[in-house]
């Protein structure tokens, strides 16, 4: 496994902590978060106000890995993201496409339908 996957891992596995201060540290500086129905967002403290506006009524969420494989710098995981806020919910299946510079995320692009969200959680 490339040191780019394993911290892959690590930052799938950290979601389960809704921590978004956590989560941007697995971030370069000038990094870019790109919800790919959304706008992207590019560098940490817009990143982590990006993660901390949307997962602020989230109660829990733990990410299924279901596939990854990296090759040099990037990294693509296949997930299924089982997110609840308080009594709604969504199992949300997802593709993410990682660039990695420096053991930090570059770009992030994630790839899934928006409206399986919106109706899992309205």
């Amino acid at each position: 496994m490339s040191e780019n996957e394993q911290i892959i891992r690590e930052f799938v596995g950290a979601w389960s902590r809704l921590d978004p201060g956590e989560l941007v540290t697995y971030f370069s500086d000038d990094g870019t978060y790109h919800n790919m129905p959304m706008a992207p967002v590019s560098g940490r403290e817009n990143v982590e106000q990006l993660i901390r506006g949307f997962s602020a009524a989230w109660t829990e969420t733990e990410w299924d890995l279901i596939h990854i494989a990296s090759e040099g710098n990037l990294v693509f995981t296949e997930r299924l993201d089982r997110t609840r806020a308080g009594d709604k919910g969504v199992d949300l299946p997802c593709l993410g496409v990682f660039e990695m510079e420096g053991g930090k995320i570059k770009i992030w692009r994630d790839y899934f339908d928006l409206a399986t969200y919106s109706n899992g959680m309205s």
